[in-house]
């Protein structure tokens, strides 16, 4: 889908939207996440589908769900009545729909959730239930010099939870794994720092899978309680980084912040959620954190270099305009009735704001080079830095005086788009806005005025085109479904349809249609019976609608003409697949060295009956350069988790027939998995941090059919990591260094069918 809409004239460089690829690069990965903070369930739905998925952005962190106070002010959503999914931004049907409906398109849903208190009323709750007994009985005044009355006073009245309860414990878990029955991937936990550690670790572990978290904890310098504590649970938001970065930005200085996140009492970057602000920092702290309110291009500069500084998991802030601290959201959203600040609406959607979302894609891009390299500044206000040769990023935060000069990129030469001053289409190859020349040395010149930034990356170079864009499927479909990929940018693709062939087996649909759902980057709508001809009209609920198209069921409609379901790479689902033999088997490449690789694998649907597996699940036997576990019946779907014998394990995954084989981050069929290797007819090199990038042959092993080497890595460099290699660099596998933990040994196997690898540590 694309995105082309332009803004009024006068307003400043940040208030204008990217233009998008329809598709995001399936290799690149997703390393920020946005805060639609007081959003709608529908309209976040929407902007998965329109904006999110496309730009790459990982995921969202969602208002909490749960029934709270009946009060409009934002506040009210903090102060929970019930664990029930219910509220002014939805109810459960529309919350369920948004999950999956970001799902589908490649984004993350994180619930905010509120499980150290209920709200400031009487210790009664029903709906729960929870009674005096399930709360702590301290309602003093918090003294935050005292760990004790900060983890078990009510905070600013709010009925503390005795988290140290079992009983209490359990509903939280209820609820939480109530959310994730419905897809949801992670949870903030809010409060976290009025909860003890272990407390929280207690309720982690009676959730099902291995959802995100990440935890709200405010760390003082003079307080006992310190955010390092949480770090064993999940990660922990680092609110020094926003504190940091505002004086910085708002009062001049920021070549100071070079090395930020290094520093004593830090959060280690991989442990670390940072931000520029969040809901509660705009509001209660304006004086020191950037936001939208009087900051002007210093706010936008602020995101730039979060998202260019290879530190944390960072959250795009995106609200609402509000004058009151109480003030609550507008009425309506911006897909339902109102329309972000730089179009005459009430919400900001900072992450619409080209170069906010622009950054984004600069993140995900560069993530394979965490550090920065070329840093330079003018001492003062104006700063440079690369992130070792596949970004580059100019930021001016001086109010007189521009930036007009060359630097040392480290990138390889060609012409780049700046992505602060235009969009990148990656199907064309083409830039909106100024393009900058990196030459054979890594030198590029730049101007960049007053309170403005420039960047360039890899992933924006002019003629170069995206050759993992094309329009994907997110799921396999059956054979009587009709798809469509939405070259109309309808909001709400609609399909109608009439006139069935044979005559009688399909009603004929009231105008405008039925919904269609989802699917990467196409809609599709199962009519559940094979039609040898069809009338369809495709339109946005009936607006926009295309001309009269008549296909048979099994059809894709896209670029213009109708092709099979296989030829737009949809994988069917049928009958065939289902008494395949091979479906009984789940495979796994062990991409991440998993010394003993187990399945852990639950709501399986198979010929037979499977009872949920036990954590951490069933060990994994080694074939043809992967791991197996064999159900001994015909799989149709199920869930699944890989792990190290109970540690180190994978999110939980979706599975469906034929695609039973974890190989390369991506289900594949079965068949890609087990095919024959060449039979010890090629040379491989193993290159990587323990040989210097050098060339070591690997040995091939004629009773696996698997290319080997034994590797051991000593900290040469960080993060410890390798490529499988022709001897040329024409042909590396995989596309992005495979990372190993430093300092220990490794046997590394290669399937040079499929170009899988497997890592055991010795």
């Amino acid at each position: 889908m694309k995105f082309n809409k332009s803004l009024s004239a006068g307003l400043m460089l940040f208030g204008s939207l990217i233009g998008g690829a329809p598709s995001y690069a399936q290799d690149v990965p997703k390393t920020a996440f946005v805060h639609l903070f007081e959003w709608g369930w529908q309209d976040i739905a929407q902007e998965c589908e329109e904006f999110l998925g496309p730009k790459g952005f990982a995921a969202v962190q969602v208002s909490p769900p749960q029934k709270s106070v009946d009060n409009p002010a934002w506040w009210s959503r903090y102060q929970p009545v019930s664990y029930a999914f219910e509220g002014r931004s939805g109810n459960r049907a529309q919350f369920a729909d948004m999950v999956q409906r970001c799902k589908n398109v490649g984004v993350d849903i994180y619930v905010d959730a509120v499980i150290n208190h209920m709200a400031a009323w009487n210790r009664n709750f029903p709906e729960v239930p929870y009674g005096v007994n399930d709360f702590n009985s301290c309602t003093s005044d918090i003294n935050y010099s005292n760990r004790w009355s900060v983890q078990n006073c009510d905070l600013v009245g709010l009925n503390d939870l005795k988290t140290s309860s079992e009983y209490v414990r359990q509903k939280i878990a209820d609820y939480m794994n109530d959310a994730i029955s419905m897809g949801v991937a992670g949870f903030r936990i809010d409060a976290a720092k009025h909860m003890p550690a272990e407390d929280i670790a207690a309720i982690k572990s009676k959730l099902h899978g291995t959802p995100y978290i990440f935890q709200e904890v405010i760390g003082a310098e003079n307080e006992p309680v310190k955010p390092g504590e949480y770090t064993y649970i999940g990660d922990v938001t680092e609110f020094f980084f926003a504190r940091t970065l505002g004086p910085k930005f708002k009062h001049g200085g920021i070549k100071d912040l070079q090395g930020i996140g290094s520093w004593n009492g830090w959060l280690s970057s991989s442990d670390a959620v940072t931000f520029v602000t969040n809901h509660d920092e705009e509001r209660h702290n304006p004086g020191q954190v950037l936001s939208h309110q009087g900051f002007g291009n210093l706010y936008f500069l602020g995101n730039v270099f979060t998202l260019a500084y290879p530190y944390g998991y960072p959250k795009v802030m995106s609200g609402y305009y509000f004058n009151d601290f109480d003030a609550g959201p507008p009425a309506t959203g911006i897909h339902t009735g109102n329309a972000c600040g730089f179009d005459g609406g009430d919400w900001v959607c900072e992450h619409r704001w080209r170069g906010v979302a622009n950054m984004v894609a600069f993140r995900n891009h560069t993530a394979a080079e965490w550090r920065v390299t070329n840093w330079w500044d003018d001492g003062y206000n104006q700063v440079a830095f690369g992130r070792g040769g596949l970004g580059f990023v100019v930021i001016n935060r001086d109010d007189n005086k521009g930036i007009n000069q060359g630097f040392a990129t480290g990138m390889p030469a060609g012409e780049y788009c700046d992505i602060i001053s235009g969009d990148f289409n990656s199907q064309t190859g083409t830039c909106s806005g100024t393009t900058i020349s990196v030459d054979s040395s890594g030198y590029a010149h730049f101007t960049v005025a007053s309170h403005n930034a420039a960047a360039i990356h890899v992933g924006a170079k002019v003629g170069q085109t995206c050759t993992d864009c094309d329009k994907k499927p997110a799921t396999p479909v059956t054979a009587t479904n009709l798809c469509y990929d939405n070259a109309a940018n309808h909001t709400s693709p609609t399909l109608y349809y009439w006139g069935a062939q044979p005559a009688g087996s399909l009603t004929n649909a009231t105008w405008p249609g039925v919904t269609m759902t989802a699917n990467g980057d196409f809609y599709c709508h199962d009519v559940e019976t094979e039609l040898s001809s069809v009338n369809v009209i495709f339109s946005n609920q009936g607006a926009n609608k295309s001309n009269d198209l008549t296909t048979t069921t099994g059809t894709c409609y896209s670029d213009g003409s109708w092709k099979s379901l296989a030829d737009c790479g949809f994988t069917l689902i049928t009958e065939e697949d289902n008494d395949n033999d091979n479906a009984t088997q789940i495979c796994y490449d062990n991409q991440q060295g998993f010394s003993q690789p187990y399945l852990y694998f639950w709501n399986v649907d198979a010929a037979t009956p499977i009872a949920n597996a036990t954590w951490p699940g069933q060990a994994m036997t080694q074939q043809n350069g992967q791991y197996c576990y064999d159900f001994g019946t015909n799989l149709t779907s199920l869930k699944v988790i890989f792990s190290d014998q109970g540690s180190r394990q994978t999110l939980d995954m979706n599975v469906s027939a034929p695609n039973l084989c974890y190989a390369n981050g991506e289900w594949k069929d079965l068949s890609q998995c087990t095919s024959n290797t060449n039979g010890g007819n090629e040379t491989w090199y193993f290159r990587g941090t323990a040989n210097g990038w050098g060339l070591t042959a690997l040995d091939y092993n004629e009773q696996t059919g698997l290319y080997t080497t034994t590797q051991t890595f000593n900290g040469e460099e960080s993060p410890a990591r390798f490529k499988i290699d022709d001897g040329s660099w024409t042909e590396s596998y995989p596309s992005t260094d495979y990372q190993v933990g430093d300092y220990a040994t490794y046997q590394i196997h290669f399937n040079s069918s499929t170009k899988a690898i497997s890592v055991t540590q010795h």
